[in-house]
């Protein structure tokens, strides 16, 4: 009877080891990875790339000097009006908190002059693990580890790295009013490594 028990129970240990090797990946404990991205900026269109005077010559007649008086109010009403430039701005900030993980950082969510949006990580600090992505969320940071699928969430993508400076771009379209925390979370087991609050 040993020996069959042997045969059959084997080969299903075996399998039990592999697919929690695969799931809990347990290695993942003593690993780290670290990168650091710039802050994101707007690219400088055509036009402000090319405007303002140049020194080298121009083509047709230059206009030549008058001593007729000029009506100053004439010319301050035909004044073209500066146009209103576009900045880079914050949307949001704030720092995350601990959830399964121990997480620290700043979280900056920034719109740019060109319209994008971007979620940036500034000396995260947190674990490795299976299957990492980053969220913005509808619920509250601080809350149940479980409970960031449960409302609205816009997926930003995986997680770059455990610790670092790092952008994530928000797709074009997404709205983000209403999201209150920005999330690390575990695909693979559905919980949060850590959370920090943001109001948009």
């Amino acid at each position: 009877m040993r020996p069959l028990l042997l045969k059959v129970g084997a080969p299903l240990l075996a399998v039990a080891l592999v697919a929690g090797l695969w799931a809990f990946e347990p290695w993942r404990a003593f690993t780290s990875s670290e990168v650091d991205e710039a802050v994101p900026t707007s690219e400088a269109t055509p036009a402000e790339a090319t405007d303002g005077p140049t020194d080298g010559p121009t083509d047709g007649p230059t206009e030549q000097p008058t001593d007729e008086p000029v009506d100053a109010t004439v010319a301050e009403s035909t004044a073209p009006e500066e146009p209103v430039t576009p900045r880079d701005s914050v949307l949001a900030t704030g720092r995350f908190e601990d959830a399964e993980h121990a997480t620290t950082g700043r979280v900056r969510v920034l719109r740019l002059a060109d319209g994008r949006r971007f979620v940036r990580f500034e000396g995260l600090d947190t674990s490795d693990g299976p299957d990492l992505h980053v969220w913005v969320t509808d619920q509250p940071s601080g809350g149940a580890w479980g409970s960031y699928d449960d409302g609205r969430y816009v997926r930003l993508g995986e997680l770059k790295a455990t610790g670092g400076n790092q952008n994530y771009l928000v797709p074009d379209g997404a709205d983000l009013r209403g999201m209150r925390s920005v999330v690390i979370w575990c695909d693979r087991f559905n919980v949060a490594f850590g959370t920090a609050p943001v109001d948009l």
